[in-house]
């Protein structure tokens, strides 16, 4: 009997006010990990190569692009894996390191799920990650476009992520953040927490964006994913999820279903989405 074909997806985010004109970071950034499922490799590894690809442009609040502390001199970066097959890992308060969500990926290889500062740091250094000094990034957008007047900033620049459905049916989601601003050194907002700015399962992957104490207040990703896991249309619970929060309260939210591929933000949100038409199950 033949096996139902299995289109591959991508959707990558730039984080929640982040602006539009960042947006050929993130169809970049799917490119790249389009790029490993076509080679063979499989959900997670495409996610991780995706975030990988964002962590190296400034304009994005993650690994170069991070935030400065409170305290104005130190950078602590947080990341996290996790897929359907039940691989998880995670990072926080990891410092110089350029690529944190490639110690997160490391970390599903140990006997753990997170690994936290001064350890994270360790750990890393073991695997061959840095040191690498991680300098507060300018701005780096460009000129307004069609007349409009070029932006002053990178707003409220939060956690990117990436969601992915494979050939094979895995479902993975990587993330990873810089911090917000101001925030106290030791911080830890829901990017690293499952449940809260993540979540994978057999019915799909998600991955949240914005204000990370109000994210786990709310165990927004699981919450999206159970409402998925019942049966609601995806961009319906995407949407849902974004309703729990009041305006003031910057969210986004990306998600990957079998059948389904959306996003939805109270803020503008750089994001792509990017079906592989060549791709099939085995």
């Amino acid at each position: 009997m033949r096996m139902a074909r299995i289109r591959p997806v991508l959707v990558v985010h730039g984080g929640a006010g982040n602006h539009r004109y960042n947006e050929d970071g993130c169809s970049a950034a799917a490119r790249r990990g389009l790029e490993r499922l076509r080679a063979g490799e499989d959900a997670l590894a495409a996610a991780v190569a995706a975030v990988v690809a964002m962590e190296d442009d400034p304009r994005f609040n993650a690994g170069t692009g991070a935030m400065l502390r409170s305290d104005g001199a130190t950078i602590e970066t947080d990341a996290s894996v996790m897929d359907s097959s039940g691989r998880l890992g995670a990072v926080c308060c990891l410092r110089d390191v350029r690529n944190p969500v490639l110690v997160a990926r490391q970390v599903v290889e140990t006997p753990h799920w997170m690994l936290a500062g001064p350890g994270a740091v360790d750990f890393a250094r073991a695997q061959g990650f840095g040191p690498h000094r991680l300098e507060p990034a300018a701005d780096a957008l460009p000129p307004g476009a069609a007349g409009e007047p070029a932006p002053a900033g990178r707003h409220e620049t939060d956690t990117v992520g990436a969601v992915v459905l494979d050939g094979r049916g895995l479902f993975a989601v990587a993330s990873s953040t810089g911090g917000s601003a101001p925030a106290m050194v030791g911080r830890v907002g829901d990017t690293p927490i499952p449940g809260c700015g993540y979540w994978a399962g057999p019915h799909g992957a998600v991955a949240a964006t914005g204000v990370g104490e109000q994210i786990v207040a709310r165990l927004l990703a699981r919450v999206v994913y159970e409402w998925i896991e019942r049966g609601m249309p995806l961009q319906q619970a995407l949407e849902r999820g974004v309703a729990l929060f009041p305006a003031s309260c910057a969210v986004g939210l990306i998600g990957v279903t079998r059948h389904e591929a959306a996003a939805a933000s109270n803020r503008e949100m750089p994001f792509h989405v990017l079906c592989d038409d060549e791709g099939a199950g085995d």
